[in-house]
């Protein structure tokens, strides 16, 4: 019997069975130890087979090859990696300009790993009714960056309703995972889409300009036009993991657009003699902001410590 995991409860996944029941299942201790070193051996979005142990409860004793995923270095240093969710059409960073700030490293960190993992990535700018003029024209100029780059980039308010017709139309018939820092409102806009979803929403902390965590563990939500939803928890900072060097320039479309003038085959785009990318940094071709993210992960795969920033 086979079926769709829809929520991660932390002891165990609820899966929606190809019967449209749904049940919530354990994963036997066995399954840990079949070399997959990630804190969560299931996502999210992965499709399993079960074993039934009663008539409401299961356990997992398969998933099924993932199409895609998201993953990101896990916090918990006896592990690996962490799966942020599996077989996506697509997904959502939600990201603020203030209150909270999303750091940029952040934002291209995840876009290269969307890159990397072959999942077609769009920007949500939420908060927009509360920017002050500095912040609009601040919003604006980060919009333009990632739009030149090519990117979707929708500004909305999940308080005013802004740019919402738009995510429905973005969204529709789509497995899309939504992701971002704890605050930026990923709660708020899931509500805002589905009205009866009824998430609990949270403040930003006062005294260090953060959110704060409200949803815990992931969870799909079914779009009323069609399509789902998978909210995960927030995130602080985005680490990558098994980037090979000479691919990390590959993960940022304009860096490896101009990579192909580069005199060297090799060309790391760090000191080189003839690298077209130093070069389209010198002449404003490529922004400062994206070209150290790229040395960021550099560095990471080179021992370096990755500062998540905020």
């Amino acid at each position: 019997m086979s079926g769709l995991v829809i929520k991660n409860t932390g002891s165990g996944y609820w899966v929606r069975l190809d019967d449209g029941r749904t049940l919530l299942c354990k994963v036997k201790g066995n399954f840990r130890l079949k070399g997959i070193r990630t804190t969560n051996p299931v996502a999210v979005g992965d499709i399993v087979n079960i074993d039934l142990i009663g008539e409401d409860s299961a356990y997992i004793t398969e998933i099924k090859p993932r199409k895609n995923y998201i993953i990101r270095k896990a916090s918990n240093l006896s592990k690996e990696s962490h799966i942020l969710a599996a077989n996506l059409s697509q997904t959502l960073l939600v990201v603020t300009i203030a209150y909270p700030e999303t750091n940029l490293v952040f934002i291209d960190r995840f876009l290269a790993t969307a890159e990397a993992y072959q999942v077609p990535a769009i920007l949500a700018f939420n908060k927009t009714d509360i920017y002050n003029e500095e912040e609009s024209e601040l919003l604006d100029a980060v919009i333009n960056l990632y739009e030149t780059i090519g990117y979707k980039c929708i500004k909305v308010s999940a308080v005013t309703g802004m740019g919402v017709d738009e995510l429905h139309s973005e969204l529709k018939g789509k497995t899309t995972l939504l992701s971002g820092n704890s605050g930026v409102g990923k709660s708020s806009l899931i509500n805002a889409l589905i009205p009866d979803a009824g998430l609990k929403t949270g403040d930003i902390s006062s005294s260090h300009g953060t959110g704060m965590h409200t949803t815990t563990f992931s969870e799909m939500f079914d779009l009323p036009e069609g399509g789902a939803v998978i909210d995960t928890p927030g995130i602080k900072g985005f680490g990558t993991i098994d980037f090979k060097e000479a691919e990390v320039s590959h993960y940022f479309p304009e860096i490896f657009k101009v990579s192909a003038e580069c005199r060297f085959n090799n060309c790391t785009h760090r000191n080189e003699p003839g690298c077209a990318v130093l070069k389209a940094l010198d002449e404003h071709i490529i922004s400062q902001s994206r070209y150290a993210s790229y040395l960021s992960i550099l560095e990471d795969i080179n021992g370096g410590k990755y500062r998540t920033g905020i």
